[in-house]
């Protein structure tokens, strides 16, 4: 396929994409990565690329999309005076920790086995959207220095091998500590910039072969401009809707849809 057509059939397919990628993380209140990540994958896949470092391709490309659009949520939640700085602050050395190792680990592996953590990591996300409930408690406290730099750390670690924010482990986290979900999702926000932007700086050095056109060490521009530029304009559509539907029907709707993807990913790998 001649370059200028393959690149006009991409950006037709990623903006797209970006469209359904913003809805609904506005309307679900998880981070776009985790739907970003099979969906770059099944583009790059579906148009010829093949390399064995496609996953990393895909990882730093989703990173690169949460810098901006984290940064944008956190602000404007910080606007409402919803975001906890305290946990914020306290939790950032551990998931800049995660983070940095989370790049190492990813750039060390092949794609199919990443594929194969992102399906079952998606799987586990995927079924507490499903069937997690929100009066489910560990404690009312947020945790100790101990216990929070393990999870802080595996929160980082985790988040970077599956190309996604904060919201999908974070979330989730903080609420079974007693966190309101409202100042979860608003903190949640600044933790996806914090595991984003050391981890794309690492994704840029990564030396990878069979990458699309445009594709600086690990992160496509192509995609990462088109994904952003329709997040942007979609992203408060799905939060508009998200006050007119009920919350509850929709996130088992798609936590049943991420498991479903996420099988289809580890059936290409162990199939």
């Amino acid at each position: 396929m001649d370059e200028v057509v393959l690149l006009a059939v991409m950006a037709a397919m990623l903006l797209v994409l970006g469209a359904f990628a913003g809805i609904l993380a506005g309307l679900l209140g998880i981070g776009g990565g985790i739907i970003l990540v099979p969906a770059f994958f099944y583009v790059f896949s579906a148009l010829g690329y093949d390399s064995p470092q496609l996953m990393q391709i895909c990882l730093g490309t989703s990173l690169a999309t949460i810098v901006v659009t984290s940064l944008r949520s956190v602000m404007a939640h910080h606007k409402k005076g919803a975001v906890l700085w305290d946990i914020l602050k306290s939790w950032s050395p551990g998931i800049v920790l995660g983070a940095v190792i989370g790049v190492f680990v990813a750039a060390a592996l092949r794609s199919e086995l990443l594929q194969a953590i992102f399906g079952v990591l998606a799987i586990c996300v995927g079924l507490f959207l499903a069937f997690g409930r929100a009066h489910w408690r560990v404690s009312d406290d947020m945790p100790g220095l101990g216990l929070r730099s393990l999870l802080s750390t595996a929160l980082g670690f985790l988040s970077v091998l599956m190309g996604i924010g904060g919201a999908s482990f974070g979330v989730p986290i903080m609420t079974l500590f007693g966190v309101a979900i409202h100042r979860a999702v608003a903190t949640a926000a600044g933790f996806g910039v914090i595991i984003a932007v050391p981890s794309v700086i690492g994704f840029l050095f990564l030396n990878v072969t069979g990458a699309p056109p445009l594709t600086i060490g690990a992160v496509n521009l192509p995609a990462f401009a088109l994904v952003v530029s329709m997040t942007v304009i979609t992203t408060p559509i799905g939060a508009s809707l998200a006050h007119r539907l009920a919350p509850i029907p929709l996130k088992r709707f798609f936590g049943g849809f991420l498991i479903i993807v996420a099988l289809k990913m580890l059936a290409e790998v162990f199939g």
